[in-house]
């Protein structure tokens, strides 16, 4: 069928049509005299736009959004320095499998014309660095191909961020409408059929004296928007409860199980007596996890008997740690077939439950030990945070306390820039989250130096009103960097920085701020902020401890 006359427009507003039929309700970024093309149609096509005060904020906010709502996260920048600024948060997409499309301008001819605004020797390429692919549309079918691409590789393997450009000229020529939608992009496109290998590990887990699971973050999903419990959650306690294996969790992963599962060893994979515990079991089944340095914390899992990965990734299936079963299959659909081979009722447990209690007092009492005063304050929290609270937490020393000791009630509801481990990423991801979840609670855990990386982005969350509580962690330093240079035995150099008055400064912003003298005032603070019309600055100190 051929497309109508009156169905032509500029390709940079048909790609936002296009975008809008892929079910794109908000698009992150930030204009310019080189993608102001690509904001022709933005309105028209029924989109929202947040304008992010950085390109990276605006990286960040796509990658909240994609992990809150589980749909693409998408973000508009311009031709180079724009490109250039999103390309931390397109790594960070890519290292910890998000759903990240950013769609940039770059210039009609780049080789024979020197000195162009934003001109760069070879942009696809730079961002092809930190992203599964970078590719460039010469044409709009081009870009069309390109997009449906991007969408259709989101849902059918491991998400990674992906970039399109499209140049300057070509967005303002007109253009067809789009394609038609070719598939149903709510189907699930795995190709492994995960009961086929559940149906060889099963036979081992029978057998198995002390079996342990390990559970990551490609088995998680947020709570549905009925509020009822996800069934990835529902399949995993199902098969701690027929199995009788004990679990181990993830950070990515956390929620999966109940957090007073007497099988449960919590998040605490990354403590060195972890080793011990799995060399003690005949069999782990680690599934949806890349059982990376970030998961571990050392160079080996240190399992001593079989070892059976699960995981869409056949990367991960041939690493260090060296599989003895290897399944390339959906987590998910894996778990369903290990449950169909199990009998309906409740297992014996294969731990010792006392045992496991135990090991898991050491380990709180060891993350205590070592950032002390800040389990506390957690605990405080996490009694008055409302159980479909999603939190977004950046790179400081109160998250790594918190990632161990918090009971997460759902999985899908912690989310922490793990893998490239960039600072400045809790702000505007909580601000994608936030306009992902417009009626559920969502909270920012930022420390007083990765907070500055992105505080503009306050501008934004104010812009959206939307009631952010910001937990701010200020000790005054960059003092997980000091705590490492004084066990290297190095004076510590270049941990201390100025402050700003944050409070202040959040107000200058328009957003509401308050500083806790107790751990009562601090949950009072907390439940306020999700009822306020604007973000919340909640200044914490050692002091509350």
């Amino acid at each position: 069928m051929g497309q109508k006359d009156e169905a032509m427009r500029p390709l940079g507003a048909q790609i936002s049509h296009m975008l809008k039929s892929r079910g794109v309700d908000v698009i992150f970024g930030i204009p310019g005299v080189h993608n102001v093309e690509m904001y022709r149609g933005i309105e028209e096509a029924g989109i929202t736009h947040v304008l992010a005060r950085h390109e990276q904020g605006a990286g960040f906010m796509a990658d909240g959004y994609a992990r809150a709502s589980g749909k693409p996260g998408v973000a508009y920048v311009i031709t180079g320095p724009g490109l250039c600024n999103i390309m931390t948060p397109l790594g960070q997409a890519y290292s910890d499998s998000v759903s990240v499309l950013t769609i940039s301008s770059c210039l009609d001819e780049h080789v024979g014309h020197r000195g162009q605004l934003h001109q760069m020797k070879d942009q696809r390429a730079a961002a092809a660095t930190v992203c599964d692919w970078s590719e460039e549309a010469r044409t709009p079918r081009a870009a069309y191909d390109l997009i449906d691409r991007a969408f259709t590789e989101f849902e059918s393997q491991r998400p990674r961020s992906k970039h399109i450009q499209v140049p300057i000229g070509l967005l303002g020529t007109m253009a067809p409408e789009a394609p038609e939608i070719s598939q149903n992009y709510e189907d699930d496109l795995r190709r492994a059929d995960g009961r086929i290998g559940a149906r060889e590990v099963s036979y081992f887990l029978e057998k198995a004296k002390k079996p342990v699971f390990i559970f990551g973050g490609g088995l998680t999903t947020p709570k549905s928007e009925n509020g009822g419990m996800p069934p990835n959650e529902l399949y995993v306690r199902d098969l701690i409860r027929r199995s009788g294996a004990a679990a181990f969790m993830t950070y990515a992963g956390c929620g999966l199980l109940e957090a007073d599962n007497p099988l449960n060893f919590g998040t605490y994979l990354g403590r060195s007596e972890s080793k011990r515990i799995l060399n003690d079991s005949d069999l782990v089944i680690a599934i949806g996890t890349e059982l990376s340095e970030c998961d571990l914390w050392r160079d080996e899992l240190g399992h001593g008997g079989i070892l059976a990965r699960v995981d869409i990734d056949p990367e991960v299936l041939v690493d260090r740690h060296r599989a003895d079963i290897k399944v390339l299959a959906d987590g998910l659909q894996f778990v369903c077939g290990l449950l169909e081979q199990l009998p309906q009722e409740a297992a014996s447990p294969k731990w010792d439950e006392a045992e496991i209690a135990a090991a898991k007092k050491r380990f709180l009492a060891e993350a205590d030990a070592e950032r002390p005063g800040i389990a506390v304050i957690c605990a405080a929290l996490a009694d008055v945070m409302p159980e479909d609270a999603m939190i977004f937490s950046d790179m400081t020393q109160f998250a790594y306390v918190a990632k161990e000791v918090w009971p997460m009630p759902f999985s899908g509801h912690w989310h922490h820039p793990t893998g490239f481990g960039t600072l400045g990423y809790a702000l505007p991801a909580s601000i994608g989250g936030a306009m992902a979840r417009r009626d559920a609670p969502t909270v920012c855990i930022a420390g007083d130096y990765g907070f500055q990386y992105t505080v503009q982005e306050l501008g934004a969350a104010v812009e959206m009103k939307l009631p952010i509580p910001i937990l701010l962690w200020d000790n005054h330093k960059l003092k997980e960097i000091e705590d490492s240079m004084v066990e290297s035995q190095i004076a510590p150099n270049a941990v201390v920085a100025l402050n700003p008055d944050f409070c202040k400064l959040a107000e200058s912003y328009g957003c509401l701020a308050t500083e806790p003298a107790t751990l009562e005032e601090l949950q009072d603070a907390l439940s306020k902020a999700f009822d306020a019309d604007r973000p919340t600055m909640i200044r914490m100190t050692a002091a509350l401890s």
